[in-house]
């Protein structure tokens, strides 16, 4: 271990009334008689020199002893031509050891001193001159001057860890001076910015500048920092390819020993990542919060939508057809579908509408929708559809595939009332690790199927495009948008699994691409098309019909009477139990509605597998999916009828449910 604390003590203690620790020494050379006289000369010299000394009669052996004990000088005899004392002397000056070397020499030349000196020694003495005074003397020089070697060294170390500190932050570095003209940036700063030191260093920091924060916001933060106050914001900068970026930035003033203001530092933090999800977290809540508005309304708005169009429907039966009241009740119809179609598009962003999920090709999928696309644009709107090759097969819902493209297609022909062209492309597209490291947090790395859809028309500006997945959020004038189309796409995206980006430019048209990802080979080879609904059809079964709004139950058993079936009736699921207990005959479908008072659809159908086991059952409700399944109905695709739902809807799933229910018997 080699040290030289030892030597500083010496120093210090000299101007203490306690005792100095003794400073160690150790004499490196073969010559006894040296050591002797040397070891005589600092017992001499104990009242102004208190020192031990110690013996190393070869180099190997110095190396040992300084390893082992802690030395605060060590003096070195040197013979003319000892290369390798100069190579042990370059050994421990390369090691960074700041340990004092006197050379003690005789014969030596002025060249072999100097190479002696720049290897290591601190000084150099002539035998012939050793006496008490000389090597007293040159011992405290020696050890005065170690000393300062030692404020000097540590502020240099000081400076280099600074410097790596500097060199190697995560976050940005600037140095200007007084007038703002930049004199240093870390490598942070070039790799967060694109620009290189060479180009920014000269130029002021308003090369950054987006247009997003005017003079006065510049204006104050000179103010603050020429009044020696920390200025601390957040700023949206520009980066050299143009792409703006948010930093959490503090600046700081730098004086110099008067006091005096030179520089500015400033320290930045790269936010963009952080307030990109931040903002993604917002708009969650916000479509949480509206799911929940849709969902506690959808259950009486559907109801009241069932009741107009059931009514509807029976009064089309009983009028006669081309006259004028069956005119006025289509239009009835018609208002009712648009209504419903309100509804569903609040399940749909509020990801809470039922689905009916399956394993499709998805040009098939587009391919069917897009063939009644044109008809919704227009025809001065060019419209092409280019299906790309191997795609892999996706798990989604083909009618909300169908609300997503018409709801993009609606909004493509509003942007372009010049005319233009919409285009739809489908293609394969593999995201691997490279591209996560390159793009962290956007998309998972996995197979997806990717539509795009594309327009040239008036694009959406730069403060809008954020903002354009939000429910009621709408660029277009009063009464002309509901704010739900994009809304709708998001929530439906979302549900599906899927991811959207969005990218447009004012008069430059705008890209919409939808991420959806491809399920695996077992999966598919698992999935069925399912079965089509047959059309309406008669039937002489017996139906339990429970609902508790009267008017949508007595709609639904007047119907089912009318095209041959037996309709029971119950207003809740007490009143169903009494009515299959004390029913002499077989009922087989019980038609039940979900939520209900005393108790539930659910709960009800758990009853009914013990005392009519042979009883199928078909859900129906007008509150969202999300619901449906905590009222523990749990097959959604084959026994759920969503609310508001027409009678020949209605009729058509009696009819599926019945013939499934024959055919396992």
């Amino acid at each position: 271990m080699v040290t030289s604390d030892g030597a500083t003590a010496l120093l210090t203690g000299a101007k203490t009334a306690k005792s100095p620790t003794p400073l160690r020494v150790l004499l490196v050379g073969n010559q006894e008689e040296d050591f002797f006289l040397i070891r005589e000369i600092l017992q001499r010299s104990r009242g102004t020199l208190a020192a031990e000394l110690d013996h190393a009669h070869s180099l190997e052996q110095a190396r040992e002893m300084l390893q082992q004990q802690p030395y605060g000088l060590v003096l070195f005899e040197h013979e003319t031509g000892n290369a390798e004392a100069v190579s042990f002397l370059s050994e421990f000056l390369h090691a960074g050891v700041l340990l004092p070397f006197i050379l003690l020499t005789e014969d030596a030349d002025e060249k072999t001193i100097a190479e002696s000196i720049e290897a290591g020694a601190w000084n150099c003495v002539a035998k012939s001159q050793l006496d008490g005074a000389t090597l007293v003397r040159t011992i405290r020089g020696t050890l005065a001057v170690h000393s300062l070697r030692q404020e000097q060294h540590s502020a240099e170390e000081s400076l280099r860890k600074l410097s790596r500190a500097v060199e190697q932050s995560a976050d940005t570095v600037i140095m200007t001076n007084q007038q703002g003209i930049i004199e240093y940036v870390n490598p942070a700063f070039e790799a967060l910015t694109g620009y290189g030191r060479d180009e920014v260093c000269g130029q002021t920091p308003r090369i950054l500048k987006s247009g997003e924060q005017g003079p006065e916001f510049y204006q104050a933060m000179w103010r603050i920092i020429l009044a020696g106050s920390v200025y601390r914001a957040i700023l949206v900068n520009r980066k050299k390819n143009g792409e703006l970026y948010y930093v959490e930035e503090s600046i700081s003033p730098v004086r110099d020993t008067e006091g005096r203001i030179t520089h500015f530092i400033s320290n930045g933090r790269d936010l963009t990542e952080r307030l990109r999800l931040e903002a993604e977290l917002r708009q969650a809540q916000k479509m949480d919060a509206i799911g929940h508005l849709a969902g506690g309304v959808a259950h009486d708005f559907n109801n009241l939508l069932t009741i107009i169009t059931s009514y509807s429907e029976l009064a089309l039966d009983a009028v006669h057809e081309d006259s004028a009241l069956e005119t006025k009740i289509q239009e009835i119809l018609l208002a009712a579908r648009r209504a419903a179609e309100l509804t569903r598009q609040l399940l749909a962003f509020s990801r809470k509408q039922p689905q009916a999920l399956r394993v499709v090709e998805l040009n098939q999928v587009v391919g069917r929708v897009a063939k009644t696309l044109p008809r919704l644009i227009g025809e001065d709107i060019e419209f092409s559809f280019t299906p790309g090759s191997g795609l892999g097969r996706v798990r989604v819902d083909p009618v909300q595939i169908d609300q997503i493209l018409m709801n993009l297609a609606a909004n493509a022909r509003d942007a372009m009332p010049q005319g233009g062209h919409l285009r739809i492309e489908t293609s394969n597209l593999t995201l691997d690790d490279e591209y996560m490291h390159r793009k962290p947090a956007v998309i998972p790395a996995g197979h997806y199927a990717l539509i795009t859809v594309s327009d040239d028309g008036e694009g959406i500006a730069p403060q809008h495009l954020p903002h354009i997945f939000e429910p009621f959020y709408t660029t277009k004038p009063l009464g002309e948008g509901t704010g739900l189309g994009l809304a709708t796409v998001y929530g439906i995206v979302k549900q599906n699994k899927g991811f959207i980006w969005a990218y447009s430019e004012p008069q430059m048209g705008t890209v919409f691409k939808i991420y959806l990802p491809c399920v695996s080979m077992d999966k598919q080879a698992g999935e069925s098309d399912g079965v089509k609904a047959e059309g309406l059809a008669r039937g002489s079964e017996t139906i339990l019909v429970v609902e508790d709004e009267h008017a949508v139950r007595q709609a639904t058993a007047e119907f089912l009477r009318l095209h041959g079936y037996t309709a029971l009736e119950a207003k809740d699921g007490l009143d169903a139990l009494s009515v299959a207990r004390n029913y002499g005959a077989t009922i087989h479908l019980v038609v039940t509605d979900v939520v209900m008072p005393n108790l539930s659809g659910g709960q009800l159908a758990m009853e009914l597998n013990h005392l009519r086991p042979e009883a199928k059952l078909l859900f129906v409700s007008g509150y969202a999916g999300r619901t449906v399944l905590n009222h523990k109905v749990f097959d959604l695709e084959t026994n759920f009828l969503q609310k508001p739902y027409t009678l020949k809807q209605l009729s058509s799933k009696i009819r599926a449910a019945l013939d499934a229910k024959r055919a396992k018997e």
